[in-house]
C-alpha cells in the first residue's frame, strides 16, 4: 500500500514537473501566441459580421445582434493587434508607443524651420526646437579652423566638422550614450595623438574618408544619431573666413579674428565664388521661416550669408525672416555691440530688407554672472529700440536667458518665441496653409 502511494506522489510531482515546465515554455511563447490568439479573434469577429449581414434578409433580430457582435469584435480585436505589432516592432518606447507614434505625427505636420549659423548657439536653438517640429534644416558654417576642427583639416583635408558635430547632437533622437560618445573629447597631452580631438569630429572625419564626400559623411552620421530634422554644410568649398578691421587691418582664418584688436567693419570669404549646397537653398526656398543666430556674429552667421546663393535665396523667400540676437557681447568680436550693431552688421553684408523680426533678451543678467563675464570682456548686450525700429524691423522682446551657470539663451524659451511669431506672421501663415493642404490630400 505504502509503494502504491509512493508511486502516486512520484507521478504528482512528474507531472507537476512537466506543467511548470510547459508553462514556462508557454510564457516564452506569450507574445506570438497573444498576436495569435487577437488575429483569431478577429477572423471570427469578420466571420460573425458577415453571417450576421446574410442572417438580416430572413431573422432580422438575431442577424443584427450577430452583426454587431461580430463588428465589435472585429474592431476591438484589430486595435490590439495593430498595437501588438507596433510594440513588437518599435520595443525600446514600451507602453508608450502610442503616445510617441502620435508625437511624431505632430512633429510631422510642425512648420519648416531654416536655422543659419554655427557654434554653440546655434546647437542650444535646435535643441528647443525640435520639440515642436521635425520639419527642422540647420545651415551650418564651415570657416572654422581652429582647435580639433582646424587639426583635422590640416591633417586630413575634410571640412571643419566641429560645429555640425554639435547641430547633429542637439537634433539626436538615439540613446544618450550615443550623444555622449559623440560629445567625448580625449584629454589633452595623449600619448595616441587623440588628445584635443572629439569623437564625434573623427566618426565624421573617417566617414568622410570612407565615402569620399563630406556631405554623404553628415547624411550617414545623421542615421547613426537618428537626427530629426537635417543638417547641412553652407558650402562644400574649403573656405578660409577674412576681417577686415577698422585701420586697414586685415586678419585672415575664423580662429585669429577674435585678435583684431580694433572693431571688425566686415568679413569676406577666399575663395569668394563658394558655392552654396543646392540642398540648403531648396531648404530656403520651401521655409515656413528663417531663422539666423543665435551664436558669433562674425564668425558664425555672417559667414554662410557670404556663401554664393545663401543671401539671394534667403532675400527671395516669402518666409519671416528672424534674427536672434545674442544675449552677451563676444571679446574681441562684438565689443560695445548694441542690439542694433548686430542688426546693422548683417544688413551691411546681406542688404536692406533682409531682417523682419528681430528677438532680444529682456532679462536682467545676475549681479554675480554679470561680474565673471564682465572679467572676460563680455557684457549684457543693450537694446537700442529706437536705432531697431528706424531699420523697420519687428522687435520681440522677452525673458530669453537662462542663467544656470552662463549667460546663455534658454532653448526652450526662445522656440516657443519663435514658434508664436510664425504662427502670427500672416507670410507664413499663407504658406502653411497651402502646404498643409496639400499633405493631406
Amino acid at each position: 500500500m505504502s509503494q502504491w502511494n509512493t508511486g502516486i506522489k512520484t507521478s504528482r510531482r512528474d507531472w507537476l514537473s512537466r506543467r511548470v515546465t510547459i508553462m514556462k515554455s508557454v510564457r516564452k511563447l506569450y507574445p506570438h501566441l497573444d498576436l495569435k490568439k487577437w488575429s483569431l479573434v478577429f477572423a471570427v469577429g469578420v466571420g460573425l459580421t458577415i453571417a450576421g449581414i446574410i442572417s438580416l434578409s430572413y431573422r432580422w433580430m438575431p442577424g443584427l445582434v450577430m452583426g454587431l457582435v461580430g463588428v465589435v469584435m472585429t474592431v476591438f480585436s484589430a486595435v490590439v493587434v495593430v498595437r501588438l505589432v507596433i510594440k513588437a516592432l518599435t520595443p525600446d518606447y514600451g507602453e508608450n508607443v502610442v503616445e510617441v507614434l502620435h508625437k511624431r505625427y505632430e512633429l510631422v505636420l510642425g512648420p519648416k524651420i531654416v536655422v543659419v549659423g554655427g557654434g554653440t548657439g546655434l546647437s542650444t536653438l535646435l535643441r528647443g526646437l525640435k520639440e515642436f517640429t521635425g520639419n527642422l534644416t540647420a545651415i551650418v558654417t564651415v570657416a572654422d579652423d581652429g582647435g580639433s576642427s582646424g587639426r583635422l583639416r590640416k591633417e586630413m583635408g575634410v571640412l571643419p566638422p566641429g560645429d555640425i558635430r554639435n547641430c547633429l547632437v542637439a537634433l539626436a533622437d538615439s540613446e544618450p550614450l550615443m550623444a555622449r560618445l559623440f560629445e567625448y573629447r580625449f584629454p589633452e597631452g595623449n600619448s595616441s595623438g587623440l588628445g584635443g580631438h572629439n569623437f564625434g569630429n573623427l566618426f565624421i572625419a573617417t566617414m568622410s574618408a570612407i565615402t569620399g564626400d563630406f556631405e554623404e559623411a553628415v547624411k550617414e552620421s545623421s542615421r547613426v544619431l537618428a537626427v530629426r530634422g537635417r543638417v547641412l554644410p553652407s558650402t562644400l568649398d574649403d573656405v578660409v573666413l577674412v576681417a577686415h578691421c577698422q585701420g586697414g587691418n586685415v586678419v585672415y582664418g575664423e580662429s585669429t579674428i577674435g585678435k583684431c584688436g580694433v572693431r571688425i567693419e566686415k568679413v569676406s570669404l577666399l575663395p569668394d565664388n563658394a558655392k552654396a549646397l543646392p540642398e540648403a537653398l531648396e531648404s530656403i526656398a520651401d521655409a515656413d521661416a528663417i531663422v539666423l543666430g543665435p551664436g558669433s556674429l562674425f564668425t558664425s552667421v555672417i559667414p554662410n550669408l557670404l556663401v554664393e546663393g545663401i543671401k539671394e535665396a534667403i532675400l527671395k523667400s516669402n518666409a519671416p525672416r528672424i534674427y536672434v540676437c545674442n544675449v552677451m557681447t563676444q571679446p574681441g568680436e562684438t565689443d560695445g555691440f548694441t542690439a542694433a550693431d548686430h542688426v546693422e552688421a548683417i544688413i551691411v553684408h546681406a542688404g536692406n530688407g533682409f531682417i523682419d523680426y528681430v528677438v532680444v533678451n529682456r532679462s536682467r543678467v545676475p549681479p554675480k554672472l554679470a561680474e565673471k563675464y564682465s572679467v572676460e570682456g563680455a557684457y549684457p548686450v543693450k537694446v537700442d529700440r529706437d536705432r531697431l525700429r528706424r531699420f523697420g524691423i519687428r522687435i520681440v522682446e522677452e525673458d530669453l536667458m537662462s542663467t544656470a551657470n552662463y549667460a546663455r539663451h534658454d532653448s526652450m524659451r526662445v522656440a516657443e518665441t519663435l514658434l508664436r511669431i510664425i504662427s502670427e506672421d500672416e507670410k507664413s501663415q499663407k504658406k502653411r496653409a497651402i502646404w498643409i493642404s496639400q499633405k493631406s490630400r
